[in-house]
């Protein structure tokens, strides 16, 4: 029976929270930069490049979801860094002027968090145009104190949005693997069926897939210690015989 395998979806990254969110992050930092700092300072383009490289990986990775779950979590963690370390630069900005930050739990900071919740109760998609007119009164504040812990806000969403893609991700590539790593366990159970063939055969196919078995030791029960040949797809497969 040939084994089964598909291309995971792929692309459809402008749906998603945590890219629009980090869309949200790169227009606000471009125009903060160019409104609050000297253009000729090199700490412009780390922040516009760091709220770039969010965004972007994100985009690169949920094109390369289709044939490798491992590079999408790359990309996925490169734009998670740097995010985190755009985060750092706005808190810099802040304490190097002497600024207050806003309290987590504050009533500044929920009134931003709120905007994301009604977002995400909403149907309808918007576009960035609108997503960044609701949080317009933070994002285009001339006091640059506002602008940049509302910033710190959203890059906490995107952070946190991230996360919980990521750990997805872990989750789905620890049980299935991705496309490309489908592939590569197949070719070595190919290699491996050649091998058997060449040695007549010395590993017997799996009763109910038949795929080949490998010897394993039972590590509980009655027969705790024994050996038995187990199919080499499980858990997919379940097939057992004995030695």
């Amino acid at each position: 029976m040939p084994p089964s395998r598909k291309r995971r979806p792929s692309g459809g990254y402008r749906q998603t929270a945590s890219f629009q969110t980090a869309t949200l992050v790169y227009d606000a930092t471009y125009w903060f930069c160019e409104k609050f700092l000297d253009s000729r300072s090199r700490t412009v383009d780390q922040m516009v490049q760091a709220a770039r490289s969010g965004r972007q990986n994100i985009a690169e990775g949920s094109r390369a979801a289709a044939t490798s779950s491992q590079t999408e979590l790359r990309l996925l963690n490169v734009a998670r860094a740097s995010l985190e370390e755009l985060l750092l630069d706005y808190e810099d900005y802040l304490r190097h002027r002497r600024l207050s930050l806003w309290a987590p739990e504050g009533a500044e900071a929920g009134a931003v968090r709120a905007v994301a919740k009604a977002l995400k109760s909403e149907s309808a998609d918007r576009s960035d145009a609108d997503r960044h007119a609701l949080y317009a009164e933070w994002l285009e504040s001339p006091d640059p104190a506002i602008r940049a812990n509302a910033l710190i806000c959203l890059i906490h969403q995107a952070n946190y949005l991230l996360d919980r893609q990521i750990a997805s991700l872990e989750n789905a590539f620890i049980e299935h693997g991705g496309y490309s790593e489908q592939l590569a366990a197949e070719r070595l159970q190919h290699r491996r069926l050649e091998k058997s063939e060449g040695n007549n055969r010395a590993e017997p196919a799996c009763p109910l897939c038949g795929h080949l078995m490998t010897v394993r030791t039972a590590k509980a029960g009655k027969l705790k210690g024994s050996h038995f040949w187990g199919c080499t797809r499980y858990p997919e497969c379940k097939g057992t015989l004995p030695v």
